[in-house]
């Protein structure tokens, strides 16, 4: 049962921070598990438990790096759990999302880094609809969600000046965020979580489906071209008759 993130939990990721090292976390790898794992583990279980016939998975970050990937630091002072449909590259496909920092707490939805097609078809689809995604978006914020994720350096052509801050997303989250570590410290913290995930629900089936839909799409471009290469290099039979 998860009860909270105690104080020694953000005392622990800030002291990784500046301690990066073995030396500093092993004396002290107790703590991790007793205030950071244990409780990320039974947190990742509640939180998932409304959404486990939709499909979705469900995973907890653990502190060790991958020595494979830069930054090429030992640990993570940012851990997270995450739900959502099973992809091989889940920073281009929707996902709901904790994250637990030094700082404090951040969850919602969030598409990090979609293919350019995903948002193209969603500025496109804003402005053949766009009371919805208003709506949508006026939702959000009247319940203390924020609207966040990258921009492009070179803002996309505005069809629905309303919806320009969407326009200019090349990925887009919606969450909140709690920085009173007070807040953490306790079990209703899951019910927050849920509400939030639950609020953002149609943004992550908006964007599941049309990620599969350009997908499928490159697929199929994909499978043309191979049929076209086979094309030409079958050898044909010549169409009149020899007589030999």
């Amino acid at each position: 049962m998860f009860n909270g993130f105690s104080k020694e939990a953000f005392d622990f990721l800030f002291g990784i921070r500046m301690n990066n090292n073995r030396e500093w976390f092993e004396p002290r790898k107790k703590i991790y598990t007793k205030h950071i794992y244990e409780p990320l583990k039974a947190l990742t279980e509640e939180i998932y438990k409304p959404f486990e016939n939709s499909g979705m998975i469900s995973k907890t970050g653990r502190i060790y790096r991958d020595e494979s990937f830069p930054p090429y630091l030992h640990y993570r002072d940012t851990l997270w759990i995450y739900v959502r449909y099973n992809a091989w590259d889940w920073s281009k496909t929707p996902t709901f999302y904790f994250e637990i920092s030094p700082e404090g707490a951040e969850f919602g939805f969030r598409i990090s880094k979609p293919a350019a097609a995903v948002m193209e078809r969603f500025r496109n689809d804003i402005a053949e609809e766009p009371q919805y995604f208003l709506e949508l978006l006026d939702m959000l914020k009247r319940n203390s969600i924020e609207i966040g994720g990258d921009e492009y350096k070179r803002k996309k052509k505005c069809t629905v000046p309303e919806a320009e801050e969407l326009f200019v997303k090349k990925g887009l989250s919606a969450y909140r965020r709690i920085t009173d570590i007070s807040q953490l410290n306790t079990p209703e913290l899951v019910d927050g979580i849920i509400e939030v995930f639950r609020l953002a629900m149609p943004l992550n089936d908006y964007f599941h489906k049309i990620v599969n839909e350009v997908e499928a799409e490159k697929m199929q471009a994909k499978l043309e071209a191979i049929s076209a290469e086979d094309e030409k290099e079958t050898v044909k039979a010549p169409d009149v008759e020899f007589m030999w």
